[in-house]
Order: structure tokens, then C-alpha cells, then sequence
């Protein structure tokens, strides 16, 4: 009970090309949504030091100084 293992036929042209895109595709949308949370993080963190970082002048911008 062997199978016949006779030789495959190369994929046609059109399926390399489609392979080739799939996996061009998907790499460039790993980069994008890498690139997005890189920038998502970078502001975040930015945002999060100018809270701790700034300073509370009043609603007209001058210091509570009385």
C-alpha cells in the first residue's frame, strides 16, 4: 500500500506571485501596527511626564501667589 508519489508540477506563475505579495503584505503590516504602538507608547509616556511634570498656574495663567 504505497501512494504513487509521482513528480509535482511546479505552481503556476499567478500563485508565486500572489504567495509573494501575501507574505510582502503581511510583513508590511507588522511594521505599520509595530510603528503605531511605538508612536501610541511615545505618547502616552510624553503625556504622562508633562502631568507629573507641569505645573498648576490657575485658570488665567498667572501663579496662586496670595
Amino acid at each position: 500500500m504505497s501512494k504513487d508519489t509521482a513528480p509535482q508540477k511546479p505552481p503556476k506563475p499567478n500563485v508565486l506571485r500572489e504567495d509573494r505579495l501575501k507574505a510582502a503584505l503581511k510583513a508590511n503590516m507588522g511594521r505599520r501596527k509595530a510603528q503605531a504602538r511605538a508612536r501610541s507608547d511615545k505618547t502616552q509616556s510624553d503625556d504622562a511626564q508633562n502631568d507629573s511634570t507641569q505645573t498648576d498656574n490657575g485658570p488665567t495663567g498667572q501663579s496662586k501667589e496670595g
